[in-house]
């Protein structure tokens, strides 16, 4: 064996000793380490380093700086570069590595640091707080080059095993520092015998330290005397109360005025507000019901009742309808009851009913139908008054041959539920057009006998969640009678449930009066919103479409595609959505009682993405899903995917769109084009006349209505090459080069008076002033002749 190995070595020592006969470059081994890694003989990353005469791989660049780290414990990026000889961006790649492989390590403001190291400096921390016994963060902070707020972590992690002291208010105290400022603070604070503002004793601690430990101590904030104050407090060494924080009332004052109050009204059994006033009670009525009892402490709620009951003037007020009682021994006067009343009159108006309500769908299904269907108003009031009395309840229905397919049109305007109740028609938009072709459509009907205990149950249940709740009554009342807050009641519904619960009726009453009054007053103004909404909608879509079939020419150029496609989005897309839901936000408002101005309905609207976004999400059930997937086609780049979107909301509205057939088209191109032609023969913006006079081209060319941004310009123009003479054609380009020159001119202009620009603006004007004439000739003659 040993004989074998001293073979080995001879070999091993005359392979060394013997020179090659064959010699690489470095780009020759540059090249063979590339071959060998296409081979995939080498199956692993290699790093150039940044000599680039050596090659590293990514374990070993991370195990390097591993290495680093442990040896310094916080080592930047840019010196493990340094260290490692490879290109920073490398290092910072592995550096996102190492720290998701070690919980130990962070990477903070380009540098990466161990816990070790962080051990470490709150070890010197610690030694340098007992020689000083406070320290602020912010020193600490620019001492060791990192945050305020990273400084605060790692304290707080190591606070009273490796750190030996407190962190408060940004400072840092050793435990016999915060025991010597606690007993400041606990003997000025026993000191104290009246009211006082805490933040005036605060500034004298502050002082009175700063006097004791010279220019080396750090300034205290209040905070930190406050959070030792509370401590105090909240232990019992300090015996008083706090009110808004700072204000520290003294238990020994407040048992002096305890004790003046009772021995005054012990001797004269009264005590007038401003004797308490001048004891420094600012709430004397909250103070009396806290400190004086008028009934002995065995006396109960009913004990307390019956003597109201039996007090003669209670009974005399009583019987003359002067005076309530509610919640066994609460007195109200009449009066006063009634002013609550009237006020809460007034703010029934703005309760908003949720819109999943039977009554509320119930009213609208009806004022829809009468707006579409031209029933008269007195069916709608008799509908109203129905409901209002016995509620609305969601009827199944009926299974059979008779059962309807689709939507139903009163249904989906106001997103009510596809059951409705036994007087109204559920008539689909289908059923609709049979109807205009003489054929008649059956309600669905729905035995009484079968459903009447569920009827009453849902019945009920709908009311109870579209008229005023108690909670809802309460809350008002607090609001506006925020004396009740300063009765000095543990429980303050105690007071206010019984008032509620005799204010609702009454209230529900008036709501239910307010709201027949607007359901009938808006009944024609429904009908006449959705008449002018199915107008307006008919006319606006028609021309979409027809603005749509001119980007099939297009369809080849990607790019100039992409530019009509978001034009037409951003144009007549824009106006035909925010047209539509503007006007079922009218709608939506009418139909839940809110007074809308008439001029709303004919004004022209222009939204913001946030505020179309804002209207979808405000109406009801599907209908809200429909107009958020119409607006987020609005935003994308394809107008049919809009037009789907569109269709499926204007269905989904119970309104119907007219399909542009051929016949419709040629009506409406003919309209168009004369209309267009008397644009272009009256227009005087030489800029302008172009954009009109191509779309007139496009007209009488391909007879396509085509709307182009300026953009899109250059390729129309382009696309007309085959299409016109070569003398029309040079006229075209000729003025459509011209007006590229000028708008860039104009883009360019600074508005000083050394520049010569405006010369040359006005020069290029005036010539395509001379050319609008030869212009207007391509397109004029054309459609006179």
């Amino acid at each position: 064996m040993d004989d074998e190995l001293l073979e080995l070595q001879r070999q091993f020592e005359f392979a060394q000793q013997a020179k090659s006969s064959i010699r690489l470059s470095e780009r020759n081994v540059v090249e063979l380490v590339q071959k060998l890694h296409e081979l995939h003989i080498i199956d692993f990353d290699l790093l150039h380093t940044v000599s680039g005469k050596e090659y590293i791989t990514p374990e070993q660049l991370r195990h390097e700086m591993v290495e680093e780290i442990k040896k310094l414990g916080r080592v930047s990026l840019i010196d493990l570069a340094d260290v490692t000889s490879v290109d920073l961006y490398y290092v910072e790649n592995q550096a996102q590595l190492v720290i998701s492989d070690d919980p130990g390590l962070m990477l903070i403001q380009g540098e990466i640091i161990s816990q070790s190291y962080w051990d470490s400096v709150a070890e010197e921390i610690n030694d340098r707080l007992q020689e000083c016994s406070q320290i602020a963060l912010a020193e600490i902070a620019a001492q060791y080059n990192v945050g305020s707020e990273l400084v605060t972590s790692v304290l707080e992690s190591r606070l009273g095993t490796v750190v030996k002291g407190r962190l408060e208010g940004g400072q840092l105290y050793t435990p016999a520092y915060v025991a010597r400022v606690c007993a400041m603070v606990r003997g000025s604070s026993r000191g104290i015998t009246v009211p006082t503002n805490l933040s005036g004793l605060w500034s004298s601690l502050q002082q009175q330290l700063h006097e004791m430990d010279g220019a080396s101590g750090v300034a205290i904030e209040g905070s930190f005397f406050q959070s030792l104050f509370n401590g105090l407090v909240k232990e019992g060494e300090v015996l008083g109360s706090v009110r808004a924080g700072v204000h520290w009332t003294p238990n020994v004052f407040a048992n002096a005025q305890k004790e003046c109050v009772d021995s005054f009204f012990s001797q004269n059994f009264f005590i007038s507000y401003d004797a308490l006033r001048k004891l420094g009670i600012s709430q004397p009525v909250q103070f009396l019901i806290d400190s004086l009892s008028v009934l002995p402490a065995s006396f109960g709620p009913q004990d307390a009742f019956k003597i109201v009951s039996l007090c003669p003037s209670v009974q005399l007020a009583l019987k003359s309808n002067k005076a309530l009682i509610f919640g066994e021994s609460y007195l109200f006067s009449n009066g006063f009851v009634k002013g609550v009343y009237d006020r809460m009159e007034k703010e029934i108006k703005y309760f908003s009913v949720s819109k999943s309500s039977g009554i509320l769908l119930s009213d609208d299904s009806q004022l829809v139908n009468t707006a579409k269907g031209g029933h008269d108003s007195s069916r709608s009031i008799e509908t109203y008054e129905t409901v209002s009395e016995t509620g609305n309840s969601k009827q199944p229905a009926e299974k059979g041959p008779k059962k309807r397919k689709g939507k139903s049109a009163g249904n989906a305007i106001v997103g009510a539920p596809e059951s409705v109740s036994d007087n109204q028609e559920y008539v689909s938009t289908k059923s609709k057009k049979n109807q205009r072709k003489g054929k008649d459509t059956s309600s669905l009907q729905v035995s009484d006998s079968k459903t009447g205990a569920k009827k009453e149950s849902v019945r009920t249940k709908e009311d109870n969640l579209s008229i005023p709740s108690e909670e809802w009554i309460m809350q008002k009342i607090m609001t506006l009678v925020p004396d009740f807050e300063e009765q000095g009641v543990d429980d303050p519904e105690t007071i206010l449930r019984p008032l509620a619960d005799h204010l609702r009726p009454m209230l529900i009453n008036s709501w239910k009066e307010r709201r027949k009054a607007l359901f009938t007053e808006n009944a024609e103004r429904i009908k006449r919103l959705l008449d002018n909404l199915q107008r307006k909608l008919d006319e606006s879509f028609l021309n979409m479409q027809l603005y749509e079939k001119a980007l099939d020419l297009f369809e080849d150029d990607q790019s100039t595609s992409v530019i009509l496609h978001r034009h037409l989005l951003r144009t007549t897309a824009a106006s035909i959505l925010d047209m539509l839901l503007h006007n079922l936000d009218i709608h939506d408002k009418m139909k839940n009682g809110i007074e809308v101005d008439e001029a709303q309905n004919s004004e022209s609207v222009s939204l913001s993405p946030g505020e179309r976004t804002a209207l979808a999400k405000s109406f009801p059930g599907s209908l809200s899903n429909k107009a958020l997937a119409v607006v987020d086609a609005l935003e994308g780049k394809r107008v049919e995917t809009f037009m789907d979107a569109f269709r499926d909301i204007v269905e989904e509205s119970g309104l119907h769109l007219k399909k542009l057939d051929k016949k419709l088209e040629r009506t409406l191109l003919h309209s168009y084009r004369k209309d267009l032609t008397a644009q272009v023969s009256a227009e005087t913006d030489p800029v302008a006349l172009l954009a009109k006079v191509v779309s007139l081209l496009y007209i009488q060319v391909h007879h396509k209505a085509l709307q182009a941004p300026g953009r899109a310009i250059s390729v129309a123009v382009s696309r007309l090459k085959d299409k016109l003479d070569d003398s029309a054609y040079k006229i075209l380009t000729d003025y459509q080069t011209a007006t590229v020159t000028l708008l860039a001119l104009i883009s360019a202009a600074t508005g000083d008076e050394e520049d010569c620009s405006s010369d040359r603006i006005l020069t290029k004007r005036e010539l395509l002033e001379n050319q609008m004439p030869v212009l207007k000739g391509l397109v004029l003659n054309t459609s006179q002749s």
